[in-house]
């Protein structure tokens, strides 16, 4: 471990006194920026200009206002391609989504969407290889996503309280939405026909949502039903993980509300 000299400590808390950036004086003097970074916070500290702790209000506990709508499709996202976790430096959990690089619509919508849920927190992307994930810490977390718990979602019993549920049927279209862009897609179809005496190809639209929790399905396919919106369930193997909407009406009713990912 390096020690630096009193004076030298002197110089770079003026210089930071009289504005200078941390950056600048840590290169100026030959400092780590992070020994500059903890001089400065203490120099702050002791003359009483730190800033007061950060202690964003919730909604469940303190009754502050909820953007609604984007906790409904937040919700949605959470439950497919979510997870919360408290890692032993952390003063706070962290919700992160994981949102693939091909549909980068969908990961400002999940980030916009985390910033109006959460208003007094930052939220940020972190890189990685073929997706971002989009984080914000929160000690709230729990409060606000009571489904969290051990092991994985699919292993685990996921029923939404109460308050969640009048979210979500106030919000179903936004709950769908969040639940196609995690764990759903828009594909086209085709089979064949035989029209006349020639067999002729026909393409058509289609909606698929996979998930193994049966749970996860279950709010899928009972707020499908809600808003009118007729679907049928796929095995996969002996296994019934996909939940299709092919016919013609219900299709065009997704459209209007859902679309394809972007």
């Amino acid at each position: 471990m390096r020690f630096h000299d009193t004076n030298v400590r002197h110089d770079a808390v003026a210089r930071l006194r009289a504005g200078a950036k941390n950056a600048d004086v840590a290169h100026a003097l030959g400092v780590p920026l992070g020994t500059i970074g903890y001089w400065r916070h203490m120099d702050r500290a002791k003359r009483g200009e730190c800033p007061g702790r950060h202690d964003p209000r919730c909604p469940r506990c303190d009754g502050c206002e909820l953007d609604e709508t984007a906790y409904a499709y937040l919700l949605a996202l959470y439950l497919g391609d979510g997870h919360i976790i408290q890692y032993s430096g952390h003063r706070v959990p962290s919700l992160m989504i994981t949102c693939d690089d091909n549909w980068p619509g969908l990961t400002d919508d999940c980030e916009t969407a985390m910033r109006s849920v959460f208003p007094g927190n930052s939220v940020c992307r972190a890189t990685k290889k073929g997706c971002h994930n989009v984080k914000v810490y929160s000690k709230h977390l729990w409060c606000m996503f009571p489904q969290h718990g051990p092991g994985k979602k699919h292993e685990r019993p996921i029923v939404l309280e109460g308050w969640q549920q009048r979210i979500v049927d106030e919000h179903p279209w936004e709950f769908i939405r969040g639940l196609i862009h995690s764990d759903g897609c828009r594909v086209t179809n085709w089979t064949t026909r035989i029209v006349g005496s020639e067999r002729r190809r026909y393409e058509y639209p289609r909606y698929f949502f996979a998930n193994k929790s049966d749970d996860i399905r279950g709010l899928f396919s009972d707020t499908l039903t809600k808003v009118g919106v007729e679907w049928t369930v796929l095995a996969r193997g002996s296994e019934p993980f996909n939940i299709s909407v092919a016919r013609k009406a219900s299709v065009v009713l997704m459209d209007q509300h859902i679309g394809p990912k972007y």
